[in-house]
């Protein structure tokens, strides 16, 4: 009976808080992480620094897409057996983040993911969840979170409209509510009116010197209705700039083998980039 109970709870979801799900196999996972943390010394290491060593825990993790669409009312997802390239980004910043501040508790984690995962850092429904990456970026950078240094490194201004959800909610089971499908358009004309900067992919090898290893990249879209198709976080690699993330096409975390600027360069709908940094605490 034990050993048919902690099967289901491997597959399952365990509901931990009213409004947070992880499976017992996640928590496992995240619990040897968090103990790896409280017994290293990482007081002299930055925030970019952490990035990379905890980011490359997870190398080999299987890609999994959609593992935050869950029915019913908005949960707090915390998955960490399969990753997508947000979630993956967003678990590796709330690992560095506790690493920062000394403290790893699972509490703090899903205080912290929370933080970092919704507008104004509190789940309130689906359409709290900052689903556009330009969006994230903008309002972590108002948290004090991280700041985005696009334009900083070379930037020039990006046209962003994105309109991809509201046009295509067939595509997402929650926007068949209604008031949901408002708060959405609402949000995408809030984003429309700001000012965002990239990097273009054909100017990407000329700046990646001021791409410091560590950084949040976002990769920009040729697609006038969409904002990021991928995220991950540079990584220098034999002097060049590559991609730490999860990848859809090889199914699993890994390091990117093409420097970033060529791994652009082979995808038609892929336009440049976007580029934040994790603010020390």
């Amino acid at each position: 009976m034990r050993r048919y109970l902690l099967v289901l709870l491997l597959v399952f979801p365990l509901f931990t808080q009213a409004q947070t799900v992880c499976t017992l196999e996640s928590r496992e996972k995240l619990e040897g992480f968090l103990a790896k943390l409280s017994e290293g010394n990482y007081s002299d290491q930055s925030p970019n620094e952490l990035n990379i060593e905890i980011g490359q825990w997870f190398l080999e993790t299987p890609y999994v897409e959609k593992t935050l669409e869950l029915p019913g009312s908005e949960k707090l997802v915390v998955n960490l057996t399969g990753l997508d390239c947000t979630t993956f980004l967003e678990t590796v910043v709330t690992l560095t983040r506790l690493a920062e501040n000394g403290d790893f508790t699972f509490e703090l984690f899903e205080q912290k993911l929370e933080e970092l995962r919704y507008r104004a850092g509190k789940n309130q429904g689906y359409p709290s969840r900052l689903h556009y990456f330009s969006d994230w970026i903008f309002e972590n950078e108002q948290k004090g979170i991280i700041t985005d240094v696009t334009e900083e490194v070379g930037g020039v201004p990006y046209p962003n409209k994105p309109t991809f959800m509201s046009e295509n909610p067939q595509f997402y089971p929650q926007l068949s509510n209604s008031e949901n499908l408002k708060e959405i358009k609402t949000t995408e004309g809030i984003i429309q009116k700001r000012g965002y900067f990239y990097i273009p992919k054909t100017e990407i090898s000329k700046l990646e010197k001021n791409i410091q290893s560590g950084d949040l990249i976002a990769i920009t879209t040729s697609m006038s209705n969409l904002d990021i198709v991928h995220t991950g976080f540079a990584i220098e690699k034999n002097g060049r700039i590559h991609l730490l993330h999860a990848s859809s096409k090889n199914k699993e975390v890994e390091i990117s083998e093409k420097p970033l600027s060529d791994y652009l360069a082979g995808n038609k709908s892929q336009s440049g980039i976007m580029v934040a940094r994790l603010m020390k605490k």
